[in-house]
């Protein structure tokens, strides 16, 4: 992946706006907004977002709330944690579909 994903991407995101500034003006307003301290303090909120980009396996989000988390105050063990409850709920969701699997061989007779 070091040849189609490029860190410098993620230093750059604003340049997204130039397609549709008016868009991507909303959009950065919305990502600042949700990631204001809240109900959820930031490091919470970075840590949500650690395992969620792990889940959505994004390289950029994984490289930016890894620093964020960092920066926030995680340690190691509450980030790896967080990457584990997200391994977990994915893996989870995987196999609860094996149930349209199994309803399948049922109905097969097998």
């Amino acid at each position: 992946m070091a040849d189609y994903y490029h860190s410098e991407h993620l230093r750059n995101f604003a340049e997204i706006a130039e397609g549709n500034a008016e868009l991507a003006q909303k959009f950065f307003a919305y990502y600042e907004s949700v990631f204001a301290e809240g109900a959820l303090s930031g490091r919470e909120k970075a840590l949500i977002a650690l395992a969620v980009a792990h889940a959505v396996q994004c390289p950029y989000c994984i490289d930016a709330y890894s620093q964020g988390c960092l920066e926030h105050g995680a340690d190691l063990d509450q980030m790896t944690e967080a990457v584990h409850v997200a391994c977990a709920i994915r893996g989870g969701a995987s196999l609860v579909h094996g149930l349209q699997m199994l309803e399948h061989v049922n109905r097969a007779g097998m």
